[in-house]
């Protein structure tokens, strides 16, 4: 493993991670099944869709935080279900209050319910504030290279464009868009929506993303223990693949040895 050795750390808001890989909590049957196959993933950071999952605000009833314990686990609040840039404001900040002072997170504002894809015009005007107001701000946010560039010169710590739709599973569907923001990068590049599978996750990171966030892939899998496995290996073959650099595309096979000086 001398290759990661010689791999740059990855880091947001001033904490380096073993794992490149973040997951989700939702859409598992139920919390014990989160939490295997989140142990099974070997993620260290969480995410968590604080309209949707207790994390205290509702005493009384389960707390994901019983299972996904904070001392283990950087919690990662997200604003999913937020469709303006008041909302998403707000629910940050709610997470900051139940999470102790916590700044770090994750900011989507989504368009519209079919596509669950982002409105870029509400997500820059959320992320301005939430950045002006202190919090480390990692963004949910189209392909577009010129939008992921503004949200990078505001101040968010992360850009996490989509490779495909939330939820599709269909994949890296924009390899060129990514090659792009990557190319320009000031700030770490995660994938976020759109893995469906193990090769998905290696595709992303052989493209050089610094890390890739998934949800739906693990959970609605048939086995969602062993696919967050899976993934963890995916995510470290993908990085290891792109620091060693793959051999060149040839239309013709070539004998692997030179043929120059041998005996006729």
């Amino acid at each position: 493993m001398s290759d990661v050795l010689r791999d740059k750390p990855f880091t947001l808001a001033g904490r380096t991670y073993g794992s490149r890989l973040l997951v989700g909590t939702g859409k598992y049957k139920d919390l014990d099944e989160t939490r295997r196959a989140i142990e099974a993933s070997g993620a260290e950071i969480v995410t968590v869709a604080v309209r949707r999952t207790n994390i205290g605000q509702n005493p009384g009833e389960p707390n994901l935080l019983d299972v996904i314990p904070p001392d283990r686990y950087t919690i990662l609040p997200n604003t999913a279900g937020c469709f303006d840039a008041a909302e998403a404001v707000r629910t940050c900040r709610l997470a900051r209050e139940l999470l102790d002072g916590h700044s770090l997170v994750k900011l989507e504002v989504l368009a519209d319910q079919k596509t669950l894809f982002p409105n870029v015009i509400e997500t820059l005007r959320a992320a301005e504030t939430l950045v002006a107001d202190g919090f480390d701000v990692m963004v949910y946010t189209s392909d577009d290279p010129i939008i992921a560039r503004q949200l990078a010169d505001m101040g968010c710590i992360a850009v996490m464009p989509l490779a495909g739709l939330i939820g599709t599973g269909l994949g890296i569907c924009n390899p060129y868009n990514l090659r792009i923001i990557l190319e320009e990068a000031k700030v770490p590049v995660l994938v976020d929506a759109g893995v469906g599978t193990a090769s998905d996750a290696t595709i992303a990171m052989e493209l050089g993303c610094d890390g890739v966030l998934m949800n739906s892939a693990i959970a609605h899998a048939g086995d969602p223990v062993m696919m967050g496995a899976a993934m963890q290996h995916a995510i470290i073959a993908g990085r290891l693949a792109y620091l060693a650099g793959r051999m060149p595309k040839k239309l013709y096979a070539s004998a692997s040895s030179p043929l120059d000086g041998l005996v006729r």
